[in-house]
């Protein structure tokens, strides 16, 4: 059915939201209640310098009728108040929580955020710096942050208020899995991961007194001679020597979070090959004792089967892969790929789908490839699942690669939509910039994206834009979130 003005429609919405409050109800589906601003489909948007006097705003969009206003131009504008951060980046979406957090890459700031009441709830204390990435736990009980210009790995307790920095130089990703009990860390232009243990009180007297005290294996310890939080060195059990990858530089986690994909960004990231190998991180990341029975050692590795080590179950990707996303038993994984071109490499950007049910000869199967959007390599990449069966993917820099090179007339854009029924690439987008942000607008067919500085909107049906007039906005817009989205899964930052 088609759309009617959006002033009849906005008023008719207006009209059964009265309705519906004389009746009482204040709530709209999962027990939420409606928020100060009375929509029920709200996409926020991270803009940069949106005035002279601003370095950094949040705006909301009504994603039903796609305007940024109300129907009668009255708010002109909605907005998530309260924030107070520059230049913000990311935004951790967190909508079965009702919270987001916001990044400002200006400031080093992470704000959080309530959609229920639609402003900020205060900063995060005690990050060292600009953080390279950051995330805090959807439980918002830890923040951990990589922060490379310090050399630190940053971890923050919000319940106690205690924040340390844990030294490692070279950090710059950290992934965190869903329940958050497990945090990640890798180095820029290394082949190895580290993990962060909080020890109890039994454990902080037990290791107290300085290095020589600290737990084995233990890469740091702070506060050194009281340690509240220890720095580990993924280890293979078997050997007790690091277990090494080729260029890590991300973790996607299966959904009971107690499996970690690591992907090896190889090419890349200055590496030599491109993969993907599972790690069990429960009871892996025990905290190996040096007391006899104070504390469990690591158990086996084991990835694959009780005969196999981490390295034998590696699963090369030749397409790349530096990001994914996991959806049961398939992995999307993408990542560019060098090419030789007229005496040059440059980078292809691919799609690789796994089969996670395996085989008989390892743990899972390349089911299909597809070529996609080239980008930077090793960049940030975002992947997103919204309706009709489509897996949308960003890229930036996507005029540095093959596709602009050999053919720069053709379509070399950096949005790729994607079916996932028929394994096939439906559409790339027309180049307007950098697709920094996607925004699954679940249940009504389309989605959000920030490309090149500005709010776009596309229908998942076909691919085809739908008129982003009304949703503009001054300054950069970065990236955007589905607030009212059903789960935390419409999120491209985790």
């Amino acid at each position: 059915m088609k759309k009617r003005s959006l002033f009849v429609s906005a008023a008719v919405a207006l009209a059964v939201a009265i309705v519906l409050a004389g009746c009482g109800r204040t709530s709209y589906f999962d027990g939420r209640k409606l928020p100060p601003s009375g929509l029920v489909n709200r996409v926020l948007v991270a803009v940069q310098n949106p005035s002279a006097l601003q370095k950094g705003a949040l705006e909301i969009m009504d994603a039903y009728y796609d305007i940024r206003s109300g129907y009668n131009g009255q708010p002109p504008q909605f907005t998530l108040s309260g924030f107070g951060g520059s230049l913000p980046i990311t935004i951790q979406n967190m909508p079965e929580e009702q919270t987001g957090a916001i990044y400002g890459s200006g400031d080093g700031s992470l704000t959080l955020a309530s959609y229920q009441l639609e402003k900020t709830t205060g900063t995060v204390g005690g990050l060292n710096g600009l953080s390279s990435s950051i995330f805090i736990t959807r439980n918002q009980e830890y923040v951990f942050a990589a922060s490379q210009a310090a050399h630190v790995l940053t971890v923050v307790n919000q319940t106690t208020g205690g924040a340390l920095g844990l030294s490692l130089p070279g950090v710059y990703r950290v992934s965190v899995n869903p329940g958050g009990t497990i945090a990640l860390a890798f180095v820029q232009n290394s082949n190895y991961i580290y993990y962060p243990v909080e020890l109890t009180s039994e454990q902080t007297l037990s290791y107290s007194g300085g290095p020589t005290t600290w737990p084995l294996g233990a890469v740091d310890c702070e506060p050194q001679n009281a340690p509240l939080w220890c720095l580990f060195q993924v280890l293979d059990p078997s050997t007790s020597d690091p277990l090494t990858f080729n260029r890590p530089i991300k973790a996607v986690f299966s959904a009971d979070g107690n499996t970690a994909y690591i992907l090896s960004c190889g090419p890349e990231c200055g590496g030599t090959t491109s993969a993907v190998t599972p790690l069990p991180v429960a009871p892996m990341f025990f905290l190996p004792g040096r007391a006899s029975g104070l504390l469990p050692t690591q158990a086996s590795i084991a990835p694959c089967s009780a005969s196999n080590t981490a390295s034998s179950c590696t699963l090369p990707i030749p397409g790349g892969s530096s990001n994914a996303l996991v959806d049961s038993s398939t992995m999307y994984v993408v990542g560019q790929a060098p090419q030789a071109i007229n005496g040059q490499t440059l980078f292809g950007g691919n799609l690789t789908v796994l089969n996670l049910a395996g085989s008989a000869t390892g743990w899972a199967t390349i089911a299909s490839t597809a070529a996609i959007s080239d980008g930077q390599p090793g960049a940030t990449s975002r992947l997103i699942e919204a309706d009709d069966n489509t897996l949308w993917i960003g890229m930036t820099n996507c005029t540095t690669g093959v596709r602009y090179a050999t053919n720069p007339a053709s379509g070399y854009g950096c949005l790729t939509m994607y079916n996932t029924a028929t394994n096939q690439v439906v559409l790339l987008e027309p180049y307007i910039g950098s697709a920094t942000g996607i925004a699954a607008v679940s249940g009504l067919h389309k989605i959000y994206a920030a490309e090149g500085g500005q709010v776009y909107i596309y229908s998942t049906v076909n691919g085809t834009a739908i008129d982003n007039q009304y949703v503009t906005v001054s300054g950069t817009a970065y990236d955007v979130a589905y607030m009212d989205a059903v789960s935390d899964g419409d999120n491209t930052v985790y």
